[in-house]
């Protein structure tokens, strides 16, 4: 099993970003190999963390190159201060 955390501060959201990350959502969820996700929000410090989880590496990487994933890449300027993104295996739960 693999995740892939995403760890972003928050600009202003708009509606543009609310639809495409709920489009993105629902890729991920329809996709092979799709897990589960969780989320939480630190609020001192601004910070807002998405976790996937996927059956295999091949499985996430059908999320990166999805045309909403490519998309909210490019477009993530204009409603993030920054992200990181962890990929990681995950070898006991």
């Amino acid at each position: 099993m693999y995740s892939a955390t995403f760890i972003f501060a928050k600009k202003q959201f708009d509606d543009a970003f609310h639809a495409l990350d709920q489009r993105i959502a629902e890729v991920a969820r329809g996709l092979p190999g799709y897990l589960g996700e969780e989320s939480w929000e630190n609020t001192a410090k601004g910070l807002v963390c998405n976790v996937y989880y996927w059956a295999s590496l091949t499985d996430l990487q059908r999320l990166v190159q999805h045309p909403s994933h490519v998309e909210a890449k490019a477009a993530q300027g204009n409603w993030l201060a920054g992200y990181q993104i962890v990929i990681a295996e995950v070898v006991r739960v």
